[in-house]
């Protein structure tokens, strides 16, 4: 029987995609604690980057919000697997961290980052309202316009 938050998932019409690999030498998540740490996620989408390029220059915010929006499924991917795939043992969504390649004088990183902090609270309700930091930065993996990092607590 699904649980609560496969429910949830379900009820939104999300599916979570495949865990994707490291592409070097990092591990996809840390559990330290009652602390899972997830590594930067890109948005993959279909085993391929759906999305490239930089905000302000050739990606809009919209598409943006749409990146970062895959990303955080691509992180929930590996928490699920964290969580030996009972989402419901989260807690907390606690911190999100958000990098976004942009223009020098693109200045709507908080827009983009609402993509994945929306959906963490579409998803896990209050319990989905975390701590965050947005970053502008030149250039990201495979010229990614956005990657996603998270923490999490567990049960």
């Amino acid at each position: 029987m699904p649980g609560r938050i496969d429910t949830r998932l379900t009820e939104l019409g999300l599916t979570l995609p495949p865990a994707q690999p490291p592409v070097a030498t990092y591990v996809p998540y840390v559990i330290t604690g009652n602390l899972v740490v997830i590594s930067g996620q890109l948005p993959i989408h279909d085993g391929k980057l759906y999305w490239t390029g930089k905000l302000g220059l050739t990606i809009e915010v919209e598409e943006g919000k749409l990146a970062a929006r895959q990303c955080f499924l691509n992180v929930l991917a590996h928490l699920k697997h964290a969580c030996e795939g009972d989402l419901d043992r989260v807690a907390r969504v606690v911190r999100l961290a958000g990098f976004v390649a942009c223009a020098s004088e693109f200045t709507q990183h908080p827009l983009v980052m609402n993509g994945a902090s929306d959906l963490a609270v579409e998803i896990f309700g209050h319990a989905g309202r975390h701590a965050r930091v947005t970053v502008g930065v030149p250039s990201l993996p495979s010229d990614s316009p956005v990657e996603i990092e998270g923490m999490f607590e567990i049960d």
